[in-house]
């Protein structure tokens, strides 16, 4: 296990890449192109919907992160889509998929701690009509996964 920890000034810069925040300056240096067509491609290509810019942590080595899938059933299956859409859009949810078996959607979560996932399901998820049951499974540990 990694000995280092994080500090305050380390969790300002994660949440900077999460959100995105490389220059374009930087992309056009590194790829040895302008940083006009660097803009321009990236517009192009967040507006069809095609990009999404985020930084990515490994969870399992960062202690104040809690990853859980959440298996969740709806009660009416004609509003399937739209209800999977709306808790993908959820805050914490990494992602929403309509999935096969005993469940309608699986959810991806990324929470600060236990708390932090228990108001997320007691704040949040409990709040989209049509939810009738969910089941968290924690993940303990992971491999070769970054979110």
């Amino acid at each position: 296990m990694n000995s280092f920890q994080p500090d305050d000034v380390d969790w300002n810069i994660i949440d900077l890449l999460r959100s995105g925040a490389m220059s374009n300056n930087a992309v056009a240096r590194e790829l040895n192109i302008s940083e006009g067509t660097v803009r321009q491609r990236i517009k192009r290509l967040k507006d069809a919907d095609i990009l999404r810019v985020r930084g990515q942590i490994n969870p399992d080595i960062l202690p104040r992160q809690q990853l859980a899938i959440i298996g969740i059933n709806l009660g009416d299956s004609r509003t399937l889509e739209n209800k999977a859409r709306e808790i993908g859009d959820l805050q914490h949810v990494l992602s929403a998929s309509i999935v096969s078996g005993r469940f309608d959607v699986m959810a991806e979560v990324l929470v600060d701690s236990n708390q932090g996932l228990v108001d997320f399901l007691t704040r949040q998820l409990s709040t989209v009509d049509g939810v009738i049951s969910s089941e968290t499974f924690l993940m303990l540990k992971s491999f070769h996964r970054f979110v």
